[in-house]
């Protein structure tokens, strides 16, 4: 309940959705690098600012506590980083 005594429930609710979306957008990104082995259309350099960001995203979502932040930033951290160990390995 935030101070004018409204439910906080559909904020959480619309941070949880904008992180599935988000999130999710990386999932076939992956798989494809993963399936493929192939990163060679993939821009590193665009990964590493991506990747920065994501993890930038995550350390403010600690420093506010916010539940949605972090567990999307968590997991698209990964998924980021996945691909970009990818892109360097087969570079």
């Amino acid at each position: 309940i935030d101070k004018r005594g409204n439910s906080m429930d559909y904020i959480i609710f619309l941070g949880f959705a904008a992180g599935i979306c988000t999130t999710g957008a990386f999932v076939p990104q992956v798989v494809k690098v993963l399936k493929t082995k192939s990163t060679e259309d993939l821009s590193l350099i665009m990964y590493v600012v991506m990747t920065l960001g994501i993890l930038l995203w995550l350390i403010y979502g600690l420093l506010i506590k916010s539940s949605p932040v972090i567990i999307a930033n968590v997991i698209t951290l990964v998924l980021s980083m996945v691909v970009l160990v990818m892109k360097l390995k087969y570079k």
